[in-house]
């Protein structure tokens, strides 16, 4: 498998986690009193974050597109839906 494709994965799952820790976590810990989903999606959500951050940082070596948008892909990182904007551009440009 090819390592943007690779990163296509890891863009989709950490974006759909940090998407469930706002809309789902954080309002079942500070309205619910339940810590459960937060501490459920909390480490896996952290792996997929400094994984996606590795990835980009890699990819701008080899990629022209990762170079020239580098710091708008690493923000998007932590911007809700972000990650689902790079990969959709990124899919885009490879198609």
């Amino acid at each position: 498998m090819k390592l943007i494709t690779i990163f296509r994965i890891v863009a989709f799952l950490e974006g759909l986690s940090y998407i469930l820790l706002l809309c789902v976590g954080v309002p079942l810990k500070y309205i619910g009193n339940d810590v459960t989903v937060v501490k459920l999606l909390g480490m896996p959500h952290g792996f997929l974050f400094m994984a996606y951050i590795a990835f980009v940082i890699v990819l701008r070596f080899d990629n022209l597109w990762f170079k020239k948008h580098f710091i708008l892909i690493t923000l998007a990182s932590i911007i809700p839906f972000g990650t689902f904007v790079v990969e959709h551009k990124l899919r885009k440009t490879i198609s």
